[in-house]
């Protein structure tokens, strides 16, 4: 549950700024100060963390939602350093396909690992990485690079990457693979993955972007996806559900649909 003093906080900044029929509504970390101060309200240590909390935990307010024209959404993008937006774009939230199958994968993930991992981004992170799940998905050979990678990009501002993999196919193309993970409550966002290809461009301009978000749909159920850009918007390219299971949890029937793909 979002804090009510950061609801207080972004909805009388929206409104204070917004012209009826808009797309975009800017606003930055003084306006946020400012706001709190008008408002009375306790500013947490940490500012940036009504910002993040509208990003990837909870959506915007109704009465912000109900200001977007039909079939388009409200979400907030970095615009700089301590600058934000608020934009009108077509979706924002990243889910799991409920009727796509799942994929059965032995699990690799060593068993005082497995004992001991919470379920969070990083426990996510290290069950995707033991099991070679980027590589499956991608069909490409991948090497974790680092991972929470913070960094700044032009026009954005700081932005932090869960985790980098390299890699390269069979054709010796060498890709770079900026994964986003979440684990809990958190929520993936198209906001998140136009970052990714920022980066990627930024940083890693001679390598192919090839943007990856991965989310727990349960504790051994992983959702894996990838992105493209298309007319400079962000669209899902593909989408598979992998199941870690114990060795003998997988039939011969289902071996068999496997090999028939």
């Amino acid at each position: 549950m979002v804090d009510n003093r950061y609801i207080s906080i972004i909805e009388n900044i929206f409104f204070k700024k917004y012209v009826e029929g808009c797309e975009q509504v800017f606003f930055n970390r003084e306006d946020i100060i400012k706001m709190s101060e008008s408002l009375k309200i306790a500013l947490p240590k940490n500012i940036g963390d009504i910002i993040y909390s509208f990003k990837y935990r909870t959506d915007l307010p109704l009465s912000i939602a109900q200001k977007a024209r039909p079939g388009r959404e409200w979400v907030i993008k970095n615009i700089g350093r301590g600058r934000y937006v608020f934009q009108e774009v077509n979706y924002s939230r990243i889910l799991p396909d409920p009727m796509l199958s799942t994929i059965k994968i032995l699990d690799s993930t060593p068993a005082i690992v497995t004992e001991y991992a919470l379920n969070d981004e990083q426990a996510l992170l290290t069950r995707v990485r033991y099991n070679r799940l980027i590589d499956i998905f991608t069909g490409v050979v991948c090497y974790s690079l680092q991972n929470h990678l913070r960094t700044t990009v032009p026009n954005i501002g700081q932005i932090e990457t869960d985790e980098i993999y390299v890699g390269v196919d069979k054709l010796g193309r060498q890709f770079i693979f900026p994964v986003q993970a979440k684990g809990g409550r958190d929520l993936l966002n198209v906001v998140q993955i136009e970052q990714d290809f920022a980066l990627c461009y930024s940083k890693y301009p001679q390598l192919i972007c090839r943007p990856i978000a991965t989310q727990f749909m349960s504790y051994d159920r992983i959702a894996i996806f990838e992105f493209i850009l298309a007319n400079n918007m962000v669209q899902k390219l593909n989408e598979k559900h992998y199941l870690l299971v114990k060795s003998g949890d997988i039939s011969k029937e289902e071996l068999n649909n496997y090999n028939s793909f």
